[in-house]
């Protein structure tokens, strides 16, 4: 296997995986409450949030890019920020290919997870709370679990977003071999080159395996949580 790929397309897929997991896990526990909050908050502006979650579905990627330079750049208000207190930074690094791909995956993940909400039987919670559990543990014990399917969901849809998101990541990180040149910049950049034809193929195979892995797995953990087969 190592002789069908070369280093540099290893690179390019490891760093893939490597950015979409962290982009995902870290959006995960924002997503529901996000999820939690549209599904049952009501509240002025409920609205305009729900817009805003879903923005970067409708806006073009290279918009959110540009925002996303703009505000965690190294002379942003955030990117700064972070720099100077956590010393993390963003632009030009694999950690804000990480962002991007977390911004852009993050609608699909709140809307899986919030319809699950939605569907939940109320009366379920209620009677969990007559029972004398507080809301803490009647979302963590009722709700959350109800809610699994759909946060299985979201995750991988979230997943397989930042797998395969380019637009925003190449205008926040630019495409850095090694650094932030995940599989999508990786074919751009090897389409541009002669005889790269054979590569960017290969990774588009690549690519396509492991979303399908992801959609697979999904469905399996999804049924296994229908039938009570996950505690």
């Amino acid at each position: 296997m190592n002789g069908f790929l070369s280093p540099e397309e290893w690179t390019a897929i490891g760093l893939s995986l490597k950015v979409s997991s962290v982009a995902t896990l870290v959006s995960l526990p924002v997503g529901i409450a996000m999820a939690m909050l549209l599904a049952r908050g009501r509240f002025f502006g409920r609205t305009l949030l729900d817009g805003l979650v879903h923005l970067p579905l409708v806006m073009p990627p290279v918009v959110t890019g540009y925002l996303l330079l703009l505000a965690f750049g190294r002379k942003g208000p955030l990117g700064a920020f972070f720099e100077h207190t956590f010393g993390l930074v963003f632009a030009f690094r694999w950690t804000g290919a990480a962002l991007a791909c977390g911004v852009m995956g993050f609608p699909l993940m709140v809307r899986a997870i919030r319809l699950s909400i939605e569907s939940i039987d109320r009366r379920l919670e209620q009677a969990a709370s007559t029972l004398g559990a507080g809301r803490a543990l009647v979302f963590l014990t009722v709700t959350l679990p109800l809610a699994l399917p759909g946060i299985l969901a979201g995750v991988v849809l979230s997943f397989a977003r930042a797998l395969g998101e380019f637009g925003a990541t190449i205008t926040f990180v630019s495409n850095i071999p090694g650094q932030t040149q995940t599989i999508p910049s990786a074919i751009y950049a090897l389409i541009q080159t002669p005889d790269g034809d054979a590569a960017a193929l290969r990774l588009t195979a690549i690519s396509i395996a492991i979303s399908l892995a992801a959609l697979v797995l999904s469905e399996f953990l999804a049924r296994r949580v229908a039938r009570g087969g996950v505690a």
